[in-house]
């Protein structure tokens, strides 16, 4: 009985620490490309319980070399695999918005959920969706939150402590107030009106709670980033002092975060979920802890 991890080449930086925290053996999951586009995927020695690490940004090639790794490792004897997605693809679209539209979220799961028995993720996107075992029906799945990661790194860099955590929207409310509560800082939710994919308007209800103050914004998604900028465009209409942003899945280019810098926001960090130039957050820790009940059913 035996236990390994294994990752997607893109993942394998922050795979290989969260084996090193288990103590169990890593490898590399070999990915080839064709000139016509298709690929050849190549797994490690399979273990009873192997582990494939695998953030699913850019998803659609990963999730193809995902479900061929599951196959290889299967057929080598693996009886158990167990997916850490720190970033999980497609779960936004959870509802047919408009008349013809692929739910993409219960597409996703429902395939997940063939090729392996445990999905371990962070802050997915659920806002609909009120628990993360109704996207993968049949098999274990953990949704685990970046706050305790971010909460500890906050503390050893250090943070005033007039400082107002921030939540763009409504729907930030949930880990806003988690991470001020870790943190014993206030925190305000701004009210969010989209008009578009990158038009957006922020505004806060009492400004008195902002004025003179640092913030630090706290989104769990960034893409486009326009929620982002006409927050800090919010806060510093409301007389906020300095504004630093904390995102657990940063998905934007380098020339959105120029104009992020540009908005007012001073520092931006992000969470190891996805491979991005602003990580800063490391989720080994958060990840070793989930999975060391997987090390001892081993040993029983």
């Amino acid at each position: 009985m035996s236990v390994a991890m294994q990752s997607l080449p893109s993942s394998s930086r922050d795979a290989a620490a969260v084996a090193a925290r288990l103590g169990v053996p890593f490898h590399e999951i070999g990915v080839h490309a064709f000139p016509d586009g298709e690929i050849r995927v190549t797994v490690g020695p399979a273990s009873t319980t192997t582990i494939i690490y695998a953030s699913l940004d850019r998803p659609n090639d990963k999730l193809i070399a995902l479900m061929f790794a599951a196959e290889a490792l299967r057929r080598g004897g693996a009886e158990r695999l167990v997916l850490v997605a720190p970033y999980l693809c497609y779960m936004r679209q959870d509802a047919a918005f408009h008349e013809g539209e692929a739910i993409s979220q219960k597409v996703t799961g429902l395939l997940l959920a063939r090729c392996v028995d445990r999905v371990v993720t962070v802050d997915a996107h659920l806002h609909r969706t009120p628990d993360i075992a109704t996207v993968f029906p049949g098999i274990q799945s953990d949704n685990l939150s970046a706050m305790p990661a971010i909460s500890e790194t906050l503390r050893k860099t250090g943070l005033d402590a007039a400082t107002a955590i921030v939540g763009p929207d409504a729907e930030s409310l949930p880990w806003v107030s988690n991470l001020a509560g870790r943190l014993h800082l206030s925190h305000i939710v701004a009210r969010k009106v989209r008009r578009g994919d990158r038009s957006v308007a922020v505004e806060f209800q009492d400004r008195t709670r902002i004025a003179g103050r640092p913030a630090l914004i706290v989104d769990d998604i960034v893409s486009s980033g326009g929620t982002i900028i006409a927050c800090a465009k919010a806060l510093t209409a409301g007389g906020a002092t300095v504004i630093d942003a904390v995102v657990t899945h940063a998905l934007f280019s380098a020339e959105i975060c120029k104009e992020m810098i540009a908005s007012g926001i001073r520092s931006i960090r992000s969470t190891h979920s996805v491979p991005h130039f602003t990580n800063a957050i490391p989720l080994d820790g958060l990840f070793a802890d989930a999975l060391k009940n997987e090390i001892a059913g081993m040993a029983q």
